[in-house]
């Protein structure tokens, strides 16, 4: 047992810190044992922490103007300010309403925002360097893996991270990628912090799935469609009569994340390009209850009545995609078309087969708007409607008193493939002057 000194206690809090962090989210609570790292990782840890509760805390006050404020909870504001205090925006107006504290550290720029949000990467697993070593999006030793949790291969270190971050970038919905039929799960991180405990958000968002010709290139088996569809649903079923069976049964990782989806406590993300199998998603959406997430959707143009019905949302392929396969018919006015009819569209970057592994999510947004879709509207879909979606808008994703400051500072319209961010700002602290 550890005696009740102050260095002694805070190890074992460091020791468990990032376990109880992705745990606060998860329906089974794991004891932690304190003999979990090393008697050097242990030394190295209380003195690191003997630092920080001996030296005062430097909570950030900063006060971001702008020429223009888009706060997507409103109208933009014109020569707006943004307060920031203890990590969160403690008031957002027009300059000529707020006056600025003493000792606030002030920033300017052309344009500010609420830090963006990639409805759907794989960052973090797939690494920059598109080794093997580095690629962890996509495990191929089975078509159906759902007890494949995003946290155990996400690295906060990945410098794809810092890409994403350094661009504006500030919320990420990762995990494992498309090519299974069940690949695993995902996750939402903020682009800060070293460890996963320290940028995790939400630790099971959604299950990854694929429908279409791209999970038998992966594959020996299921080698059609049906087959893929079939084993999908039988799946399902195995998880119904799981949720339904005693106490007594054994423990089963893969069929406890299934029961999830079943609860609707997280989403299925099916990923489908042609219009019959996002018709097959939806489908199997109807019959089984749960909440759907389509992802790519190239087609979604021709069925764009039927997922309106469903209200679906669509996380909308990288606009710049290549045009191939079960994606030949992807549009750059797809985005425009769906959002003008109704349907709440999100942005991605997606996965990347070639170095460097990754899109920039308002890079997609720009070319959405530059075929048709309403600017306001696009600067929603990166913010406050993917923040909805995520099941994370009462923290971040617009600029509001009392949200958690995620803010980006840029010199120029963020659509505008010119424009660099200067400052980003993640949880009230300065995290990145730019590119």
């Amino acid at each position: 047992m550890y005696s009740q000194d102050q260095i002694s206690t805070f190890t074992i809090i460091s020791e468990e810190i990032d376990m109880k962090t992705i745990y606060k989210y998860s329906s089974s609570q794991p004891s932690i044992s304190s003999t979990m790292i090393s008697a050097t990782t242990r030394l190295i840890l209380s003195f690191s922490l003997f630092l920080f509760i001996t030296l005062p805390a430097s909570a950030q006050q900063i006060a971001v103007k702008g020429e223009t404020v888009y706060t997507s909870a409103g109208n933009p504001i014109t020569n707006g300010v943004v307060l920031i205090n203890d990590g969160l925006i403690e008031r957002v107006g027009p300059e000529s309403d707020i006056n600025i504290p003493a000792g606030y550290e002030v920033h300017e720029a052309a344009v500010v925002t609420p830090g963006f949000i990639d409805a759907h990467s794989v960052v973090g697993l797939a690494g920059i360097y598109n080794v093997d070593a580095d690629q962890d999006q996509l495990e191929l030793s089975s078509a159906i893996q759902p007890e494949l949790r995003a946290f155990d291969a996400y690295n906060a270190r990945e410098e794809l991270v810092k890409v994403l971050r350094d661009r504006g970038v500030t919320t990420v919905h990762t995990g494992h990628g498309p090519g299974a039929v069940i690949s695993g799960q995902t996750m939402i991180v903020k682009t800060a912090g070293s460890t996963v405990g320290e940028a995790l958000v939400d630790s099971t968002t959604a299950l990854a799935m694929t429908i279409g010709s791209g999970v038998r290139s992966n594959f020996d088996s299921p080698g059609t469609r049906s087959k893929a569809i079939a084993m999908l649903r039988q799946q399902l079923i195995s998880a119904q009569e799981y949720m339904e069976g005693d106490e007594g049964q054994p423990r089963d990782l893969g069929k406890e994340a299934l029961v999830k989806l079943l609860n609707g406590e997280i989403y299925a993300l099916i990923t489908a390009h042609t219009s019959y199998d996002i018709m097959t998603a939806l489908r199997l959406q109807e019959e089984f209850g749960f909440k759907l997430l389509l992802d790519g959707a190239a087609e979604a143009y021709m069925v764009m009545d039927e997922i309106n019905e469903a209200g679906v949302p669509v996380i909308i392929h990288p606009t710049m995609m290549r045009l191939y396969g079960d994606g030949e018919h992807a549009s750059f006015e797809t985005a425009g078309m769906l959002s003008d009819a109704g349907i709440t569209v999100l942005f991605q970057s997606g996965y990347e087969g070639y170095v460097p592994k990754t899109r920039v999510v308002h890079f997609e947004a720009a070319i959405a708007v530059a075929n048709g879709m309403d600017y306001n509207q696009a600067m929603n879909a990166l913010t406050i409607d993917a923040a909805r979606i995520l099941g994370i808008h009462e923290q971040t994703g617009s600029l509001e008193s009392g949200k958690q400051a995620d803010v980006v500072l840029f010199n120029g319209d963020p659509f505008e493939y010119t424009t660099t961010a200067e400052h980003v700002i993640i949880n009230g602290q300065v995290v990145s002057d730019g590119e």
